[in-house]
C-alpha cells in the first residue's frame, strides 16, 4: 500500500507540474489581451511613423542618424511607390529651408532613379556611423548657429564593402531645429 501512495503523489505532482506549464505558455502566447493579434512593423513603417512636428531630432548628430535610417530605407527595402513618396517627404523636412528650396521639382524622380540604379547594381547601404557627439564642431556663420559633423556610409555589393564618408552642415533653423544644410564626400587626404 505504501508504494502505491508514493506513485500517486507522484503521478499528482507531475500532472500539476504539467498544468502550470500549459497555463504559462497560454498566457504568453494568447495576444495582447484585447483579441487582436500583434502587428510587427517594417524598418520602412517605423521610419514614417516618426512624427518630426511633435519628435523632431534633438541634435546634429541625431538629425544625421536619422537621414542615415531614411537613407538605408530607400537603398536596402523593398519600399511601394506611396512608402518612397513618404520616405523623400521625409528627407526633405529634415533639410533646411534653402536647401529645400534648391531642389528642383523633380528631386523625387532624381531620388527613384538613384535608388532604381543602386537596386540594379545590388548595392546596399550596409552601415552608417556618426560622428561622436564630442566631435561636432559648432559654429557661427552669417548669424546662424552651425555645426558640422562626419557620418561614414558602408556601401556593399555582394561580398565587397566601400565606405563613402560626407561631411554634413546643419544650420539652426528659427524653431531651433537643427536641419541638413548640405554635405559633400569627404576627400581622403584632408582629414
Amino acid at each position: 500500500m505504501k508504494g502505491f501512495k508514493g506513485t500517486k503523489g507522484i503521478i499528482i505532482f507531475l500532472i500539476l507540474i504539467f498544468m502550470l506549464v500549459g497555463y504559462y505558455f497560454y498566457l504568453s502566447n494568447r495576444g495582447n489581451g484585447n483579441g487582436e493579434e500583434d502587428v510587427e512593423t517594417t524598418k520602412v513603417q517605423e521610419v514614417l511613423l516618426r512624427d518630426l512636428s511633435k519628435n523632431y531630432p534633438a541634435s546634429p548628430k541625431e538629425v544625421v542618424k536619422y537621414y542615415g535610417e531614411i537613407t538605408q530605407c530607400l537603398y536596402n527595402e523593398e519600399c511601394s511607390e506611396s512608402e518612397m513618396d513618404q520616405l523623400g517627404t521625409k528627407v526633405m523636412e529634415l533639410y533646411d529651408e534653402e536647401l529645400a528650396t534648391f531642389q528642383s521639382e523633380d528631386y523625387m524622380n532624381r531620388l527613384k532613379e538613384d535608388v532604381a540604379a543602386y537596386k540594379k547594381d545590388e548595392i546596399k547601404v550596409s552601415s552608417y556611423k556618426t560622428s561622436n557627439s564630442t566631435d561636432v564642431n559648432y559654429f557661427n556663420k552669417d548669424g546662424y548657429e552651425c555645426a558640422s559633423l562626419f557620418c561614414t556610409f558602408t556601401l556593399r555589393k555582394g561580398t565587397v564593402l566601400q565606405t563613402v564618408e560626407e561631411v554634413f552642415i546643419l544650420r539652426k533653423d528659427a524653431d531651433g531645429h537643427w536641419k541638413i544644410f548640405g554635405w559633400d564626400d569627404v576627400d581622403p587626404g584632408t582629414q
